[in-house]
């Protein structure tokens, strides 16, 4: 049977996974939905219970699948993996989901030939490095979730402190999706003005410079108090793939903090790692270079020597 276009299939039908695909059938952005997991029942339920809101949606064939389910797939979604537990950092699980991932990946490329994959799973960098070297696709069609949501949470923040819509700041955390990831603040504007210009012209904004440094640490711990209250993060990570597969499917042309290859960024090369890149149907058209200040330029390499040292102890064929 021919599919249906635009057709996305997600690997993990697990919080993230099935969160997501009930944002994207919502959205109306795919036509057809697959949930693929090794949990066939898990899978064939999550399906039936999103089929039962179609009537009350947007048109969508959603089903559960094998592997096959990839064929004709416009991206492939990747968010299986081992789960991120309580007082464990994202790159505490890089030996086991980069196992899960050398059975998956291959197995996707078999029938995914000309799709696009986007990987979420923990650690997102490095996964998406290990989805490079062991699909052979090209650089722009292999990408990770990586700093979307970061960056989001620094935004929601930021509002709130500033009393002022989101959407109205412009901000990027860039670096690893973890520890090492870094806020451009130098970069960082409202209604066209630097931030901290910005905060001058209000008074209860005054000590702005402390309080912005403190809004960082909360959104660098945000997965981990989530994590801790209610064992995973699923809502706002599903959103921020929504924003991501949306740019791709209608070659929006969007600029997204996502993981991607990066050569000679600030003398850092053969990493994957979240960078604002300029995101179309051709997947990462290409990344931007930023004109960082001294201490963010110290601050990003630190973070991409931390994912290569990673990258180093693991044996990709």
């Amino acid at each position: 049977m021919e599919s249906l276009k635009p057709k996305i299939a997600i690997i993990g039908a697990g919080n993230v996974g099935s969160t997501f695909a009930f944002s994207l059938m919502i959205s109306g952005l795919a036509r057809e939905i697959v949930l693929i997991d090794k949990n066939e029942s898990l899978a064939k339920g999550e399906c039936m219970d999103l089929n039962h809101g179609v009537s009350l949606s947007h048109p969508t064939k959603i089903y559960a699948a094998g592997f096959d389910g990839c064929a004709d797939a416009d991206i492939v979604v990747i968010t299986a993996g081992a789960n991120q537990k309580e007082g464990q950092s994202r790159t505490d699980l890089v030996l086991e989901n980069v196992a899960i991932f050398r059975d998956i990946i291959p197995a996707i490329t078999i029938y995914a030939n000309n799709a696009i994959l986007l990987v979420v799973s923990n650690p997102v960098d490095i996964l998406t490095y290990v989805t490079l070297k062991l699909s052979g696709f090209p650089a722009n069609r292999v990408l990770g979730s990586g700093t979307v949501l970061d960056t989001a949470r620094l935004k929601f923040l930021v509002s709130e402190y500033c009393n002022v819509d989101s959407r109205n700041i412009h901000a990027y955390i860039i670096g690893e999706h973890g520890d090492t990831e870094l806020p451009v603040w130098s970069n960082a504007t409202i209604a066209g003005m630097n931030i901290e210009s910005y905060c001058q012209v209000y008074e209860h904004l005054a000590n702005a410079k402390v309080e912005l440094n403190e809004i960082f640490t909360k959104v660098k711990n945000s997965a981990y108090q989530i994590i801790k209250a209610k064992g995973a993060t699923n809502y706002s990570i599903a959103l921020a793939l929504v924003k991501i597969t949306r740019s791709i499917l209608r070659n929006e042309n969007s600029i997204l903090p996502v993981s991607t290859l990066i050569t000679n960024y600030y003398g850092i090369s053969d990493v994957c790692i979240s960078i604002p890149s300029h995101i179309n149907k051709n997947g990462v058209e290409r990344y931007l270079q930023l004109n960082l200040s001294d201490k963010e330029q110290e601050m990003f390499k630190h973070s991409a020597r931390t994912l290569k040292s990673i990258i180093d102890t693991i044996k990709i064929e």
